[in-house]
């Protein structure tokens, strides 16, 4: 089984005494049901798991369910025999999304507190704006990611003693010794390739066979490209090519969406492509970074609305799209091929999934700076330059943005493939896979002593 971080959160939440339900959000495919009931059946003696779109597609027994009388009615039809008391019993509703009404019931199940209940869904950020009684102070919700680089760790045998000593080596800004930068730079290569969905993960592990992984990479992109069900077919046709844009758009100096270029008509804008973008992030496949106008501390108070980038959820994905099966584009850092979209993605999602919410700086005269996250400590905005290539120390926009004093930027980081830890001025150089280590909330940063 693989190791999932989320696993003791859900863990404890259940086991504790709030009267909140845990509701997992997040992108299909990212292993939500399976460590649900993973968690469900280790806790309890009763644990009853009902997926609401099975249900709607067939005998639609919760179409109409509006009170919680009628819900354990319905419930009891099927699993009567295991509803049993509050201690043993775990009601699980799965793809809570079918029926929008099932999360306003969620209040009033919550408040009758009969049995223990969990949720999870995708599409909920659209469906929760949808909804006329959001249940605000009964729900919990929690975003689950494809796996980060540290669980693929895990799922690759590497350990936690080995995990916690290469964590120390980062808040130390020590680098590891050249044996281990290596396996370490072979590791993260290997994530480049494989991603972090669970069955390509499983199929790597298990086969070590690049072309089965693809193939599974390949058809949850379909998947996820062909899948807008809740909307009319001109918006599926526009979410759809807004997707398919995403990796050509990071191959672009800019990388950034252009309204213009998605049904290639003169004059639209991101108004016009409101509940596209809505839908690519809400569902979790799409990540986004918006633009800053004025890089200070709290960054969202300057975002842009117009300028947006948009990076795919998995960099498996990416790959595959860009790579095919020649993985030697990846692993034996050819240098007619550029990776810097690659790092950019795996980094945008190492810091989305820790928490961070992700802004870029874009200034005409002044440059570019790839990522900028908040630091809750420090009160300021850090910046972050991903290199891929030899020349990790050429980065004029960068310098420039730590010098101007009225952004009050205290530290920033370049983190490229260099094994060594150096700071010169402001700015920190790192290896790439130190990534993996920036939680937000953690006060990471702040015990780096930066």
């Amino acid at each position: 089984m693989l190791y999932r971080k989320i696993e003791s959160l859900i863990e404890a939440h259940l086991k504790s005494e709030s009267k909140r339900i845990l509701l997992i959000d997040g992108a299909r495919q990212v292993g939500k049901t399976y460590i649900i009931r993973y968690v469900g059946n280790k806790l309890f003696e009763n644990f009853i798991e009902i997926n609401m779109v099975e249900d709607s597609l067939g005998d639609r027994l919760f179409a109409e369910t509006k009170t919680v009388e009628d819900f354990y009615l319905q419930v009891s039809m099927l699993a009567g025999n295991k509803m049993k008391s509050k201690e043993t019993t775990l009601i699980f509703i799965d793809e809570i999304q079918a029926y929008p009404h099932l999360l306003t019931l969620l209040k009033f199940l919550s408040q009758d507190n009969r049995f223990n209940y969990i949720a999870s869904g995708s599409l909920l950020g659209v469906t929760l704006s949808q909804t006329t009684s959001i249940p605000m102070g009964s729900i919990r919700k929690v975003r689950m990611f494809p796996l980060d680089f540290e669980e693929f760790l895990y799922a690759n045998g590497m350990n936690e003693i080995a995990i916690s000593a290469i964590q120390k080596k980062f808040k130390r800004l020590e680098a590891l010794d050249e044996s281990m930068h290596s396996k370490m730079m072979d590791l993260f290569r290997k994530f480049l390739l494989v991603g972090g969905l669970p069955d390509a993960v499983n199929s790597y592990i298990e086969e070590k066979n690049i072309q089965s992984v693809r193939e599974i990479q390949s058809e949850i992109h379909d998947y996820y490209a062909a899948d807008a069900s809740k909307y009319d077919e001109e918006k599926k046709l526009k979410i759809r090519r807004i997707y398919d844009l995403i990796p050509s758009n990071m191959e672009n100096r800019k990388k950034r969406v252009v309204a213009q270029s998605i049904e290639n008509k003169k004059g639209k804008t991101f108004n016009d492509y409101e509940d596209e973008f809505e839908y690519l992030i809400s569902a979790g496949i799409a990540l986004n970074v918006q633009a800053i106008s004025n890089p200070v501390f709290p960054l969202i108070e300057s975002t842009g609305k117009n300028l947006l980038k948009l990076y795919l959820n998995d960099v498996g994905i990416l790959t595959g799209i860009l790579y095919g099966n020649n993985i030697r584009a990846v692993l034996n850092d050819e240098k007619s091929i550029n990776l810097g979209s690659v790092y950019e993605s795996v980094v945008a999602s190492e810091l989305i999934a820790h928490g961070y919410k992700l802004f870029y700086y874009d200034n005409r005269s002044k440059g570019e700076v790839d990522y900028l996250i908040d630091d809750y400590d420090s009160l300021s905005a850090v910046p972050i330059e991903v290199k891929s290539g030899k020349d990790y120390t050429v980065h004029s926009a960068l310098n420039n943005f730590v010098q101007n004093a009225d952004y009050n930027i205290k530290k920033a980081f370049v983190v490229s493939n260099e094994r060594t830890v150096t700071t010169k001025g402001k700015i920190t150089y790192i290896p790439i896979y130190y990534i993996m280590f920036f939680k937000n909330g953690s006060g990471e940063l702040k015990s780096m002593g930066l």
